[in-house]
């Protein structure tokens, strides 16, 4: 595989590295309780400057899994609250040894500046509306186990699609691996920029005509105003309800990158239903990121399997 220097966002990617990198996740995946010492005696540092649950402490499970030493970085108790920069700490961190930053980030952009100044793998835990990568990549993975492939699939993606960092990166895989993605929400949550080749549909024809039904969470911490008047409204006009659950096609499945707002973007009853796939997302969640850390701090002596690397995609 191509080296990668950082693993900021999928939009320079090229079809080849998005495959290995599933490859090398599905690798894992099939191996849930492998202990590997492939990074042993190798620093990883999280940075995670907004709440997370699920990525946070993946990522850490990755790296255990992998082997590294890993160090949790708690903003309040370090000294950025006494004016320090992103980037001081990053160099800290870089005289102590440390090889590679996990930084999740309100600011857009800032792991493309650190990218261009330290020598520091830097992987994207979400930046923003910008992007989430390693999102991306466990939901891609998850499609692939359910489908057998990707090239072909449709998967709608529905709700606050404005302010989803999951949906900037699925923009530029998604086209890249023959899928057919369509969009489908409140005209107020739309992007602003939406790629060639991405439909915009209605909540109809988006649910009765796609393999994956993808809902996302009302990021209200990232609103600058009330788009609707109540979780029950927006529930009933733009949710995966149970009537709308029916329309779906044969053989698809309901996906949602968490954490879910039941009863707003999705019925409690259909989170763990026998057509969701969401607690395997989560699963899949510390494969794809011991895939990317692997990538990043082994680069070429990384060893793909034969059988994977011909998948069909």
């Amino acid at each position: 595989m191509n080296n990668l220097a950082h693993l900021i966002g999928l939009k320079d990617l090229s079809k080849q590295q998005l495959v290995q990198l599933l490859d090398r996740a599905q690798y894992w995946a099939a191996r849930p309780s492998e202990q590997a010492d492939i990074l042993r005696g190798r620093f990883v540092a999280n940075l995670f400057f907004e709440a997370s649950t699920r990525t946070r402490f993946s990522f850490e499970v990755a790296q255990k899994r992998l082997g590294a030493h890993v160090l949790n970085f708690i903003p309040e108790t370090s000294s950025t609250v006494k004016g320090e920069t992103v980037y001081d700490t990053i160099r800290t961190l870089e005289a102590m040894g440390v090889e590679a930053a996990v930084i999740r980030t309100k600011k857009e952009g800032l792991l493309q500046e650190l990218a261009q100044t330290v020598d520091m793998k830097l992987v994207n835990a979400g930046d923003g509306t910008n992007e989430h990568p390693t999102q991306c990549l466990l939901d891609l993975l998850t499609m692939k186990q359910q489908f057998g492939m990707l090239e072909g699939l449709t998967v709608a993606i529905i709700g606050d699609l404005r302010h989803s960092r999951v949906l900037g990166s699925h923009l530029h895989a998604m086209p890249k691996l023959g899928i057919n993605l369509l969009l489908a929400g409140p005209p107020a949550m739309m992007p602003a920029d939406i790629p060639q080749g991405v439909k915009v549909v209605s909540m109809e024809e988006a649910i009765q005509t796609s393999d994956v039904v993808m809902m996302l969470r009302v990021q209200l911490e990232r609103h600058t105003e009330s788009l609707y008047t109540s979780k029950e409204e927006y529930h009933k006009a733009f949710g995966l309800t149970l009537e709308r659950a029916t329309m779906m096609k044969q053989g698809a499945v309901i996906m949602h990158p968490a954490p879910v707002n039941r009863g707003v973007e999705i019925h409690t009853d259909l989170v763990e239903c026998e057509t969701s796939l969401i607690q395997k997302q989560v699963t899949n969640g510390v494969a794809a990121r011991m895939a990317v850390l692997e990538t990043l701090l082994k680069g070429s002596d990384t060893k793909w399997e034969p059988s994977l690397a011909t998948a069909t995609y």
